[in-house]
C-alpha cells in the first residue's frame, strides 16, 4: 500500500527532467499563502499525459481539481505534524541516501573503472609479491622503518638476487615459506585494488615501485600474461594420505573409473574431501586463481568435457579430478552490468568517490585552520583529544566547523593515524556540504525528493485518516453498508465486506476532501487555466 502511495505521490509530482523558465512564471492556484505556479502544473500533467488512458481525466479542469486536493492533503500532513513523526524521517533519510548515491561517483571514472576491470578480467597476469608489513595506525616512524625495507629489498632484486630468495628471506607474507612469493595467475577482483592496479602497471619481468595497501608495504614481480581460459566446473575426488597408502588408494579409484565407474560413485567411496564426496565431488565454478596451481593446471589441460585425469599430487593430497563444464569470458555487452555491480561493491570505487571530491574542492572555498592542523601534525590522537580544541578546524564557504566535531568524530576511530582522520573528517564534511547543497544545485534531485516527501507524508496521511478507520469503526461500515445495500444486491455484508470497504474508505475519503476545501481558502487564475485549456483540450 505504501509503494502505491508513493507511486501516486510521484506521479502526481512528476518527475520530469525539463525545467521551466522561472522569469515569467507565473501562479495558477493558491491554497491560503501557498503558491502553486503554472510551470509546477504543466510539468506534472505532461508527465502523466502518457499514464492517463480516460480522457476525462486528461480534461485541466478535472485534473487541476486532482491536483488540488493533492495539495491540500499534503498541507494537512504538515499541519498535523506527520513530517516530525521518528518513522516518517527514518524512512525518509533512507529514500534521501538512495537519491544522493550517483550524486556521489563520477560516471565517467566509474565507466573508465568497468572497461579496466572487464580488460583485467580477460588478461590474466601472474606474479610474485613481497610484504612488509606495516599497520594502518602506525606512527611516522615505524611507517619509514618499513619503507625502508622493501626499498632496500627492491635494490638487491634490481642488482641481481632473485625475487623469490628475497622474498623468502624477507617477506612477512605468511605464505611465503610454501610459495616463494608465487602467488600464480590471477584476474580483476581476486586481490584489493591497490595490489592489482599496481600488478597490472608493472610489465612482464619488471618489480614495481614499493606501493602500500591496507596490509603494509608491497613488492610486485610479473612474471606472465596470458589469455583468460574463463571459468570451469569440475568434480573432484581426494585421497589426503601423500605417502604410498594415499597413493595406492586413488590408483585403485583411477582403475574403477577406466573400467567405466560413475566418478559421481567413486567420488562418494573414495573422496575424503567431506564437503564434495557426498555430491560426486562437484567443485563450486571457479576462475584463476581459486585452486593450487597443480589443480588448475590440470584442468586447463583438459579438452573435452566428462574427461578425467589421471591421478596428481598437491600439498593437500592426491587428486582425480573431472572436467563438467566450460564457460568463456563474456562479451563486454554481456558482462558489463555484472561488472558494474562488482566494481561498486568493491574498493575500487573508491576511486570514482574520490574524482567527486576533487571537483568539490574546485566548487567549493575550503579552508584549514593552519593553528589546529599544526597541532594535527605534532600529536597523537590521545595527546590531542587531551587538549580539548574547540577553535574552528575546516570551514566550507565560510562556514565553519569547530573542534567538538572533529574531536567526538576521532574519539573512536583509533585504525588510522591523526593525519588520515583529519583528512577524512575533512572530506566527510565537504561532502555533507554538498548533499544539503543538492537541492540548490540540481533541479531533478529537488523535485523527486520532494515526490518522496510528500509520498511518504501522504501515506502516514491516509493511514491515520481513512484506512485505518475504514477497517476499525464497524458501526459506520454496517451504517454504509445498509444506506447503499441496493448497490450489493441485498447481499450479506460478509460476503462483499471487500467491496464495501473500499467503497466506505472512497467516502469518507470525499467528505474528508469537502471539509479540507471548506477550512481552506483557494484561488484558482481562472485566466492562466483559460491558457492552459487552450493548449491541452484539443
Amino acid at each position: 500500500m505504501k509503494n502505491q502511495i508513493l507511486g501516486i505521490a510521484i506521479v502526481l509530482q512528476g518527475i520530469a527532467s525539463v525545467t521551466f523558465a522561472q522569469k515569467k512564471d507565473k501562479e495558477l492556484f493558491r491554497i491560503n499563502d501557498n503558491s502553486v505556479t503554472v510551470s509546477e502544473f504543466k510539468r506534472v500533467y505532461e508527465k502523466n499525459l502518457g499514464l492517463v488512458v480516460d480522457n476525462e481525466a486528461k480534461d485541466i479542469d478535472n485534473y487541476l481539481d486532482l491536483y488540488i486536493n493533492y495539495k491540500l492533503k499534503v498541507k494537512e500532513a504538515y499541519n498535523l505534524k506527520l513530517d516530525t513523526l521518528k518513522s516518517y524521517q527514518k524512512e525518509l533519510e533512507g529514500y534521501k541516501n538512495q537519491l544522493i548515491a550517483p550524486y556521489l561517483q563520477d560516471k565517467e571514472t566509474l565507466e573508465q573503472l568497468v572497461k579496466d576491470a572487464y580488460d583485467r578480467t580477460v588478461n590474466e597476469i601472474k606474479a610474485s609479491h613481497l610484504l612488509i608489513k606495516v599497520s594502518q595506525k602506525a606512527n611516522s616512524k615505524d611507517t619509514l622503518e618499513a619503507y625502508n625495507k622493501i626499498v632496500n629489498a627492491r635494490e638487491r632484486i634490481l642488482k641481481g638476487e632473485s625475487f623469490e630468495n628475497v622474498a623468502l628471506e624477507v617477506s612477512e607474507d605468511p605464505s611465503v615459506k610454501l610459495n616463494r612469493g608465487d602467488l600464480g595467475y590471477f584476474s580483476a577482483f581476486k586481490m584489493v585494488y591497490n595490489f592489482e592496479d599496481n600488478a597490472y602497471a608493472t610489465e612482464v619481468g619488471q618489480v614495481s615501485k614499493p606501493f602500500r595497501t591496507r596490509f603494509g608495504y608491497h613488492l610486485v614481480k610479473v612474471t606472465d600474461k596470458r589469455k583468460s581460459q574463463g571459468e570451469f566446473e569440475a568434480a573432484h575426488i581426494l585421497v589426503r594420505d601423500k605417502s604410498i597408502i594415499g597413493k595406492v588408494k586413488i590408483d585403485s579409484a583411477y582403475q574403477k573409473l577406466k573400467k567405466g565407474a560413475s566418478f559421481t560413485e567413486i567420488a562418494k567411496e573414495y573422496s575424503e574431501d567431506t564437503g564434495t564426496a557426498r555430491n560426486g565431488g562437484k567443485l563450486p565454478r571457479f576462475g584463476t586463481g581459486t585452486m593450487v596451481e597443480q589443480f588448475e593446471n590440470t584442468v586447463l589441460g583438459m579438452k573435452n568435457i566428462n574427461d578425467f585425469s589421471e591421478p596428481f599430487k598437491t600439498r593437500f593430497g592426491w587428486h582425480i579430478v573431472k572436467l563438467l563444464n566450460k564457460f568463456p569470458v563474456e562479451s563486454f555487452e554481456d558482462a558489463k552490468k555484472k561488472i558494474e555491480g562488482k566494481v561498486k561493491r568493491s574498493d575500487r570505487l573508491k576511486a570514482s568517490y574520490e574524482a567527486v571530491l576533487n571537483k568539490l574542492k574546485k566548487k567549493y572555498d575550503v579552508k584549514v585552520n593552519q593553528e589546529v592542523f599544526k597541532q594535527i601534525e605534532e600529536n597523537s590522537i590521545k595527546d590531542f583529544l587531551d587538549k580539548k580544541n574547540q577553535e574552528w578546524v575546516v570551514s566550507i564557504d565560510d562556514n565553519k566547523i569547530d573542534g567538538n566535531k572533529f574531536n567526538e568524530y576521532i574519539k573512536y576511530r583509533r585504525k588510522s593515524s591523526l593525519l588520515e582522520l583529519f583528512e577524512q573528517f575533512k572530506n566527510y564534511e565537504l561532502t555533507e556540504y554538498f548533499k544539503k547543497d543538492l537541492v540548490n544545485v540540481e533541479p531533478d534531485f529537488k523535485h523527486t525528493l520532494t515526490e518522496y516527501k510528500e509520498g511518504l507524508l501522504l501515506f502516514e496521511l491516509m493511514q491515520k485518516k481513512i484506512w485505518k478507520k475504514s477497517t476499525t469503526d464497524t458501526l459506520g461500515l454496517q451504517k454504509f453498508f445498509e444506506k447503499k445495500k441496493a448497490k450489493y444486491k441485498e447481499k450479506k455484508l460478509e460476503d462483499v465486506k471487500g467491496e464495501v470497504i473500499s467503497d466506505y474508505q472512497q467516502s469518507l475519503e470525499n467528505d474528508w476532501i469537502d471539509q479540507l476545501r471548506n477550512k481552506n481558502k483557494i484561488i484558482i487564475r481562472e485566466k492562466e487555466v483559460k491558457k492552459l485549456k487552450k493548449i491541452y483540450n484539443q
